[in-house]
């Protein structure tokens, strides 16, 4: 088992073992497609599909294991619950952008890879952010609301 294991690149100074998992090609391929690493996203579809996939799947938690899921209303605040937790999310992304970033970005930097890295990209990001969680976790509220039984 240890001619598995070994340090990534042979230098054991980098903190990171390089397993059969954690450099497989279908580990890079799955992690490359994610929309955080994908290459030719704007921040703003970064954080759409990012906010999407958050805002679906937050309302579940809250209406199966709140402190109102036997009561009629226990969809309806669960949805108002994940609602708050995302401008909760998006406060706290707003403040990291600020304490992080303290350039804004210029007309060259708008198609570098580093677009995210900038002040203006980071608001970007965080509006699609705000916006797909809200839009995810309303249609996953209406899909809830609409299911038989």
């Amino acid at each position: 088992m240890a001619n598995f294991i070994k340090p990534y690149n042979n230098d054991s100074s980098v903190g990171h073992l390089s397993t059969p998992i954690t450099s497989s090609a279908a580990t890079k391929a799955f992690l490359g497609s994610l929309p955080a690493y994908r290459p030719g996203l704007s921040p703003l579809l970064r954080g759409l599909e990012i906010g999407m996939t958050h805002g679906y799947f937050l309302i579940g938690p809250f209406d199966k294991l709140g402190p109102l899921r036997n009561s009629s209303i226990a969809l309806l605040a669960g949805f108002l619950s994940a609602i708050g937790l995302i401008i909760i999310l998006s406060i706290c992304l707003i403040i990291y952008g600020n304490v992080t970033f303290q350039k804004t970005s210029s007309f060259n930097d708008r198609f570098s890879n580093k677009d995210l890295q900038t002040l203006q990209g980071w608001g970007e990001f965080n509006a699609g952010f705000f916006v797909g969680a809200v839009g995810g976790a309303s249609v996953a509220y209406l899909i809830l609301l609409n299911l038989p039984g």
